[in-house]
């Protein structure tokens, strides 16, 4: 009889020992949900590191109505009794207008076994549905995702990166490379007046004397080239266009408003004819007649662009 009692305190002992060695829980973040919604359920097993407990495996479904959104994710740490804390969590959804009933689950250790208490998830429809519209409705509402900033700043800075290093590269090119400075100073150079570049390249010719060298064609074809180009910006005419009767044709008013800059744009054009197209064989004095003519033209018509640009504007009415 004694020895019946004893087996039987070692036995009681032995459960009493399991069971403090192994707790489980079971907790379901929100117990109502509307239709689609998505809940929690975790199971926390409170257990001794060296034991294996075998834990219930869900893989689509919890129960019939209660779907997996997310694979269950495993967390393990260390409780103040020495043991483990492992909890074993799920994010769930449902799709049924009811109350659903989740029954206690058995884990095991060593044989024995430990039941979760069971739970109840409440799903609502928050929607009126009109079934006699035979019409497909969503079942939640369309979610905006929230503004990604993380991402638009990471953009920027990228573009920023990126412009900075292309402003050192361009420095280095310039500075260590090209031995060149950062900026140039661009500014424009003052346009000379018609007049002034027309008589400089006139004195140009004077100096090379290109008929004493036998370069008599050249050099009736620059004293013209000079001319039309100082006709075209007085006068607006596209003499470099422009046979030299078409040129004397358009500058016919010379004859009566200056007769004296029309007589030598005559000679000078008649002269570079002959030589260029005739073969003519002109006597020095005529090459230095033209070159002559040509300074004469210019300053006879320089006195009314000088005063076109100095005088100034007469207000109406005075």
């Amino acid at each position: 009889m004694r020895k019946i009692l004893i087996i039987c305190i070692s036995f009681l002992f032995s459960i009493s020992s399991h069971a403090q060695n192994l707790t489980v829980t079971a907790r379901i973040d929100s117990t109502v949900i509307v239709i689609g919604g998505q809940t929690a359920l975790t199971f926390e097993i409170n257990q001794t590191p060296d034991k294996k407990v075998i834990t219930p495996l869900f893989s689509d479904t919890i129960i019939g109505g209660i779907d997996i959104v997310e694979p269950m994710k495993a967390d393990t740490t260390k409780a103040d009794n020495g043991n483990i804390l492992i909890k074993q969590r799920y994010v769930v959804t449902s799709f049924e207008d009811s109350l659903l009933y989740i029954p206690p689950y058995p884990f095991v250790l060593n044989g024995d076994t430990v039941w979760t208490k069971s739970l109840s998830l409440k799903v609502v429809q928050p929607f009126q549905i009109d079934t006699a519209s035979n019409q497909i409705a969503d079942i939640k509402q369309v979610m905006d995702p929230p503004f990604n900033w993380k991402a638009l700043w990471r953009i920027v800075l990228i573009i920023h990166l990126i412009l900075l290093i292309a402003i050192i590269l361009f420095i280095i090119i310039r500075k260590l490379i090209q031995k060149k400075p950062i900026f140039e100073n661009t500014s424009p150079e003052p346009v000379l007046p018609p007049h002034v570049v027309a008589l400089t390249d006139l004195e140009r010719i004077r100096n090379e004397k290109a008929w004493m060298q036998n370069r008599t064609k050249q050099y009736h074809t620059e004293i013209t080239d000079v001319l039309r180009v100082y006709i075209e910006k007085l006068y607006d005419v596209p003499c470099m266009e422009m046979t030299s009767e078409e040129i004397i044709s358009n500058l016919n008013h010379l004859k009566f408003e200056n007769k004296t800059a029309y007589t030598a744009l005559l000679q000078i054009l008649k002269l570079a004819d002959l030589v260029k197209f005739a073969k003519w064989e002109a006597a020095p004095d005529e090459h230095e007649m033209s070159l002559t003519n040509a300074v004469l033209f210019v300053n006879e018509t320089m006195t009314d662009e000088v005063q076109t640009e100095e005088e100034p504007q007469t207000p109406k009415g005075t």
